[in-house]
């Protein structure tokens, strides 16, 4: 029995619909997973209807953007088993408005150079809460300019330092993040600390009150759990694991069940 606490669908940026990544857990043989697309709940009703007919338990769950204006890096923290999703309303609009800002006028820089439009990328984005970059690279590849949503056409678009259409989004301040999720009644977890190097923010972030750390993650090293592994011993935390799973639409390619979270971490978390 095991469960991946970490799957992102096609109601943010994943490239599966909700109904085949509850479908794929249960192939995987997985007793359970949490929805945790980007910055939305709006996909968590369904996964919970596919669950009944698939047998698999389904996580509440979210991973909300944030940023460490102490030591300018994106952060993102998981949070599960939230009771009130309506706390998050207003930051999650901020958010994909600001997301969406940010798409438009990437798009005004693309378009001098590819021939795709707005309303392409916006039928791609359909079933999103907003508008991804990742939307605009399938429009991309549908129009024959790449194979893959990240490589090095996204890398001369959205490079952070040197992308001709790099994106600025507005995000909430992290320590606000997880006040909000313990506000809405849910447990906040830190999502994969190496990926936006995270690590040497874990003491801060516990005094601000985390209750877990994501340790196990295909982009993690073997040193990078130990590590992780090591703070959630030495403070009482929690310990989860997932596949951060977004179908092909990702660098690298991993399918659901990848990482996992061991029963005894997923019995921990649902307990509280």
């Amino acid at each position: 029995m095991s469960a991946d606490l970490h799957c992102h669908s096609v109601c943010s940026d994943g490239a599966t619909s909700v109904k085949n990544v509850v479908r794929l857990a249960k192939l995987r043989g997985l007793s359970a997973i949490a929805l945790t697309d980007h910055d939305t709940v709006m996909g968590v009703k369904e996964a919970e209807h596919f669950g009944s007919i698939y047998g698999v338990q389904i996580v509440k769950g979210v991973e909300i953007s944030a940023y460490d204006f102490q030591r300018n890096r994106l952060v993102h923290m998981l949070c599960y088993n939230y009771k009130n999703p309506e706390v998050f309303t207003e930051t999650f609009n901020n958010i994909a408005n600001s997301r969406m800002n940010a798409m438009v006028k990437a798009m005004s820089e693309i378009t001098k150079r590819f021939n795709i439009d707005m309303d392409m990328v916006l039928e791609l984005s359909k079933n999103s809460a907003t508008t991804f970059k990742s939307h605009i690279m399938k429009a991309l590849m549908l129009a024959g300019y790449t194979d893959k949503v990240y490589g090095e056409l996204y890398r001369e678009i959205f490079d952070w330092k040197t992308g001709f259409a790099k994106t600025k989004i507005e995000y909430p301040d992290v320590e606000e993040i997880i006040k909000l999720i313990h506000k809405a009644g849910g447990t906040a977890v830190l999502a994969h600390p190496t990926v936006y190097d995270t690590v040497p923010a874990i003491p801060r972030l516990i005094e601000c009150g985390i209750d877990g750390i994501e340790c196990w993650y295909p982009r993690g090293t073997k040193q990078d759990t130990e590590v992780l592994l090591e703070y959630t011993k030495k403070h009482n935390l929690l310990r989860t694991g997932g596949t951060d799973f977004h179908g092909f639409s990702c660098g690298k390619v991993n399918p659901i069940g990848t990482c996992i979270t061991p029963q005894e971490d997923l019995n921990k978390l649902l307990s509280r």
